[in-house]
């Protein structure tokens, strides 16, 4: 039987109900070669994706992706070759046990920009019962920057090549938790105008015995100075990044993430330690290999996570993750605002990820590159804080960890009874609920991040071990602009998104801000309406915390209580920090 029969075949049978593996039902040819653009039609209007942009991003034919949290594989099709399905009901055969479902999928319309694509399918499980998902998917060349998974910055006509975005969505869909996966029915063909194309997609696995202990949200991808803050970017260098433990444990791993970027990131060598005195390890740091390698290449837009190592983490204590980056390297993913010092080795200085001293760290960085997460093994899971400045602890005293989900660790850690979550802190200075400060694209020295709706899946959802979520934001939205509505809207979308993967959400009152500047009695009058709604919220949220209550003046509500103000009359000083994290009623986090 011939390949084109043999292809037909197992269409035939996907639609008609028996399982096929995904790559056998391929029936669209979306990637071309730049010299042989009319080899693909991904949109039926010759229009296609260049191979070319792809592998520059690290998108080679068969090469692994991790999208949130989730090992994809980029379709191993040579160009002008089938390498996508256009969902029509077809069965696909899949397996695994997890939280969650990712998608790698765009939508497209005949030779136009068009509103995406999707609609419902089913999952089967091996024990015979169903769930059902909706799957939707941006177009791709006008969906938003924000959530795609990579961005490519051409795609080919049949008349040539246009400077037009190509865009990719990693989509994740929930799983009935604890039953294994069977095979799934994609959505039925969304119209005669519209296709939603399916690239890759398989189980997210659970995170079973591991907890994470610090987490950092990407804010943004801005310019990179070098060694000695030269401005010439990063070249044979060494980071050495410090960061807070919350949980310990007897191993331990970190996360890595090329987030937002363009180009692959190599990391060529990492390793892990505790902490000593400033860049200085306690002991040998401990090298890390990833997929067995000593260092690796991440895609434009992917994570990487390293293999396991033994290390004894004790709980509370400062670790310092070393990253040898080859370069060049001028933007770079980053966490903006640290709160921290760590370190970095002068340009060409090559690997010290193994020195024990910090005698080659000469250079000083506030922002965290590159690492959004470590992970211990074992403990009961994490609660993630997802907010703005006031959780990023902007205003606190850097180096002192006094930011208020630091003040909710150290509480968990000390309590006699009930699960000692970990806590991750996803607080992004300048962040929105319902607008992007950094529109999710391109070297921008705007790092206040995408909207905390576009950032979920990737910093509260795809986290390791996360049991709850606690929401902090919304001062943003109000001080520019955003009406009281939308940004209601904006919190409750977040919250059953986040109940809908099997989380407990808390919802945090915004706090006053009177006194600096642009807050004005409009800006109040948005700021009340929103807490009067999570006030009042009828079961939005599992719980509702007031801050509001706990920092402002009871003489002038509109205004911090001076003894907590850190003197803009926006974010609260250390002490005001320590009054949010010791306000925070513990039996809450728990179901």
């Amino acid at each position: 039987m011939g390949e084109a029969t043999v292809g037909e075949a197992a269409r035939g049978a996907g639609r008609a109900g028996r399982p096929v593996p995904l790559e056998r039902l391929f029936d669209n040819v979306g990637t071309s070669d730049d010299a042989d653009p009319a080899a693909a039609d991904l949109d039926g209007a010759g229009n296609s994706l260049s191979a070319q942009d792809l592998a520059a991003a690290g998108w080679s034919p068969g090469r692994a992706l991790t999208l949130g949290a989730t090992r994809l594989e980029w379709p191993r099709s040579a160009p002008g070759r089938p390498d996508n399905v256009r969902a029509n009901g077809q069965h696909v055969a899949l397996s695994g046990t997890g939280d969650a479902l990712t998608f790698l999928v765009t939508g497209s319309g005949p030779g136009r920009v068009g509103p995406g694509a999707g609609g419902p399918g089913t999952v089967h499980y091996r024990d015979g019962s169903r769930s059902t998902y909706t799957l939707t998917a941006p177009d791709w060349r006008g969906g938003p920057l924000a959530t795609k998974a990579v961005a490519l910055p051409h795609h080919n006509t049949p008349a040539g090549q246009r400077n037009e975005k190509a865009r990719l969505y990693a989509v994740s869909v929930p799983l009935v938790h604890g039953k294994a996966v069977a095979s799934l029915t994609l959505p039925a063909d969304p119209g005669p105008d519209t296709d939603l194309h399916v690239f890759a997609l398989a189980v997210r696995p659970p995170a079973t015995g591991w907890s994470g202990t610090w987490a950092a949200s990407t804010s943004g991808l801005p310019p990179v100075a070098g060694g000695g803050g030269a401005g010439e970017g990063w070249r044979d260098q060494t980071l050495r990044l410090v960061v807070r433990a919350s949980l310990g444990g007897p191993r331990a791993r970190i996360r890595l993430a090329n987030t937002f970027a363009t180009a692959p990131a190599d990391v060529a060598h990492a390793s892990v330690a505790v902490r000593g005195v400033d860049a200085a390890a306690a002991g040998d740091p401990v090298p890390l290999t990833f997929d067995g390698r000593p260092g690796t290449r991440i895609p434009a837009g992917a994570q990487a996570v390293s293999d396991p190592v033994g290390l004894t983490v004790p709980r509370g204590a400062d670790l310092l993750v070393s990253l040898h980056l080859p370069g060049p390297v001028d933007a770079a993913p980053v966490h903006a605002h640290a709160a921290q010092r760590s370190y970095l080795s002068p340009t060409g200085s090559g690997d010290h990820t193994g020195d024990r001293d910090g005698h080659a760290f000469t250079g000083t960085l506030t922002t965290w590159p590159y690492l959004t997460g470590v992970d211990v093994a074992g403990g009961p899971g994490a609660v993630v804080a997802l907010g703005d400045s006031i959780t990023d602890g902007e205003r606190s005293t850097p180096g002192a960890n006094r930011r208020w989900p630091d003040v909710l660790a150290r509480r968990l850690l000390s309590r006699p009874h009930g699960p000692r979550y970990g806590v991750l802190n996803q607080g992004i200075a300048a962040n929105r609920v319902v607008t992007d400060r950094y529109p999710g694209d391109g070297v921008s020295s705007d790092v206040g991040g995408v909207s905390a709706q576009h950032r979920l899946e990737r910093d509260v959802l795809a986290q390791t071990g996360v049991r709850t979520v606690i929401v902090f934001e919304g001062v943003n939205d109000v001080r520019s602009g955003t009406p009281a509505d939308a940004v209601i809207a904006g919190l409750r979308a977040v919250a059953d998104r986040a109940r809908g993967r099997g989380l407990r959400v808390l919802a945090a009152t915004i706090a006053p801000c009177a006194g600096f500047p642009g807050c004005t009695p409009e800006v109040d009058a948005r700021r009340a309406a929103v807490n009067a709604f999570l006030r009042e919220h009828r079961g939005t949220f599992d719980a509702v915390l007031d801050f509001d209550a706990v920092l402002r003046d009871p003489d002038q509500p509109q205004r911090l209580l001076p003894a907590y103000d850190s003197g803009d009359h926006l974010h609260p000083g250390d002490a005001g920090l320590r009054a949010l994290g010791d306000s925070v009623d513990l039996r809450l986090l728990t179901p």
